[in-house]
């Protein structure tokens, strides 16, 4: 990708831990603004989707941080969500296929890699602002973002949500299950050595558990406003 890197233009992380719907609000408020938007989550999805596209394996860690040098990505705000584009064609489909998810969970893993990618996700920094979804981008990818939130919810209201998204497409789920995987997920991101999911020091902890998308993103609006 090539951008007009810009240290100086105003970024909102939205960090959170699966199923918190930062993907909808960073889009939302995105949109709202006028700014360009990155799912953090989607670059290591499109690494992985290179990855097994070219037949490079998860512990091969010096050929994936080279993959990285070469990701064409881009984003889009979208009304579902943040779109994303790999060499000017939509992906979110790929990205979303069981073998890019596993690939992806190994990779995030590894250190080269995610030192590939810092690079890559802080060029997105562009006039007039970035909205950052992920899970480490107030901690590690922009610590010196003017404005931080910490977007949570409950386990049931997050299993809730993800359960309703997967009948609407006609999925097969089990609500049990998905409370437990996500109960497990939230405690492998928390504990995890190298870029854990937790709330930078000042980042504003916003708990999304009884609130509509609109109210989310008109909260999260309004913290901007504070801070910028």
């Amino acid at each position: 990708m090539t951008s007009s890197n810009n240290k100086s233009a105003p970024v909102l992380t939205i960090d959170g831990p699966s199923g918190a719907g930062k993907g909808a609000v960073s889009a939302g408020v995105a949109r709202r603004l006028g700014w360009f938007a990155l799912d953090s989550g989607a670059v290591y999805r499109a690494v992985a989707a290179s990855a097994l596209d070219q037949g490079v394996s998860a512990d091969d860690e010096d050929s994936l941080a080279d993959l990285c040098q070469d990701l064409a990505l881009s984003f889009e705000a979208a009304d579902t969500g943040i779109a994303v584009f790999l060499d000017g064609q939509p992906v979110d489909d790929r990205l979303r296929q069981e073998e890019v998810s596993v690939m992806s969970s190994k990779i995030a893993l590894l250190p080269a890699v995610r030192a590939a990618l810092l690079d890559l996700q802080r060029s997105f920094r562009r006039q007039p602002g970035l909205v950052a979804d992920g899970r480490d981008m107030g901690t590690v990818v922009f610590p010196d973002a003017p404005i931080k939130v910490f977007l949570d919810a409950s386990v049931k209201e997050r299993a809730n949500r993800r359960y309703k998204q997967l009948k609407e497409k006609g999925k097969d789920v089990n609500f049990l299950r998905l409370f437990r995987d996500l109960e497990a997920r939230d405690r492998r991101d928390r504990e995890r050595p190298v870029s854990p999911t937790v709330p930078a020091a000042d980042a504003v902890v916003l708990d999304s558990t009884t609130m509509t998308l609109d109210e989310v993103i008109d909260k999260v609006l309004s913290i901007v406003r504070q801070r910028v």
